[in-house]
C-alpha cells in the first residue's frame, strides 16, 4: 500500500503530500514552484482547491481562471482539468469520493 503523510514527486516542479483519507472525502496539499504545471486531465471526482499561497491559472473544459491565496475553485466530476503556478503556490485539494488511484488502492 502506498504511503500517506509523506511528500512525494508528482510533476516537474510539483510535490504533493495525500493525507489519511475519510471514508467518502480525503485531501492532498499540493505546492508549485513558479512556472510549474499540473498537467491537463480528468477524473470522475469532485474536487475543490483551496489556494493557501501565490497564485495559479487554472483551465477547466477550457476556460481559464486566476486564483489567489485565500480562494477556491470547484471542479466538476469529469471535467478536463489543470493548472500553471503564476507564482510559486501551495494548494489544499479535497475530492471526493476517494481516489483510490491517488491512494494506491486499484
Amino acid at each position: 500500500m502506498k504511503k500517506l503523510n509523506e511528500w512525494e514527486n508528482a510533476e516537474p516542479g510539483v510535490k504533493r503530500k495525500i493525507f489519511n483519507p475519510g471514508e467518502a472525502v480525503m485531501m492532498m496539499e499540493v505546492h508549485f514552484q513558479e512556472g510549474a504545471e499540473g498537467y491537463l486531465h480528468s477524473h470522475p471526482h469532485e474536487q475543490m482547491s483551496y489556494c493557501i499561497e501565490g497564485q495559479l491559472e487554472f483551465s477547466i473544459d477550457g476556460v481559464k481562471t486566476i486564483l489567489s491565496a485565500g480562494e477556491t475553485i470547484v471542479i466538476p466530476g469529469n471535467a478536463e482539468h489543470g493548472c500553471r503556478a503564476l507564482k510559486a503556490s501551495k494548494l489544499l485539494d479535497t475530492f471526493t469520493p476517494l481516489r483510490l488511484d491517488l491512494l494506491g488502492r486499484l
